[in-house]
């Protein structure tokens, strides 16, 4: 049995820094969100509810749309309030019984369970975090059939929080390399870099690039 996905990711001692960063960022926010991102709504909205996995959760919009249209969704975040917000609003809206969030250092730990669907949508920190071995054992979780999505940062917003104008942005095909995952059994059905008109949190708009990954598991 393969057990790259019992053991998840080990990057030595918690980082503290990271969760006061994320627990200060979500803390300001008076609610979870209800905004999906596009590209998960795009690739989910043609498929058969089951199983999902919202790797950093956020806000929570991700995870209530999913919930919304009965997805049993996993959430996770690093921060604590994150995931009690998104607990709460799944509850609120009448999905509590579809929705389990937990609080996780992915760097350190990686949700129990088997997924149809795993969704990393712009795992970015200004942190350390072996995002590769991350993605590469949630690519482990997924079930026969299973779908993971990587959606990441193609270009800087003007309210990332990540203004270094040095920054690089890895395009897919770098993504699907470094993952170093046998192609005959997480065959890639998506790569590419969309362009689209984003609204960040303050109203303002701006033309902003994705990076766009798609990898379906074919055996288990």
């Amino acid at each position: 049995m393969d057990t790259t996905r019992n053991r998840g990711p080990r990057a030595g001692p918690p980082d503290d820094g990271a969760e006061l960063f994320w627990e200060q960022h979500y803390a300001t926010r008076r609610a979870a969100g209800e905004r999906v991102n596009p590209l998960l709504a795009e690739t989910a909205g043609p498929l058969r509810p089951g199983a999902a996995l919202d790797l950093g959760c956020g806000a929570g919009g991700d995870t209530l749309w999913l919930a919304r249209r009965g997805w049993r969704v996993t959430a996770v975040d690093l921060s604590p309030t994150a995931v009690e917000r998104v607990r709460e609003r799944a509850r609120e809206l009448g999905a509590g019984d579809r929705v389990n969030a937990e609080q996780h250092d992915l760097a350190r730990s990686f949700p129990d369970g088997e997924f149809d669907l795993v969704s990393a949508q712009y795992l970015h920190t200004p942190f350390p975090l072996p995002r590769e071995q991350i993605l590469r054992t949630a690519a482990h979780a997924l079930r026969p059939g299973g779908l993971l999505l990587i959606v990441g940062h193609g270009s800087t917003a003007p309210w990332s929080w990540n203004q270094d104008p040095g920054v690089r942005h890895p395009a897919p095909a770098g993504i699907a390399a470094e993952l170093d995952l046998d192609p005959g059994e997480w065959p890639v059905l998506r790569a590419d870099m969309p362009r689209r008109r984003a609204t960040g949190p303050g109203g303002e708009t701006a033309t902003v690039t994705d990076t766009v990954l798609v990898l379906r598991r074919t055996a288990g």
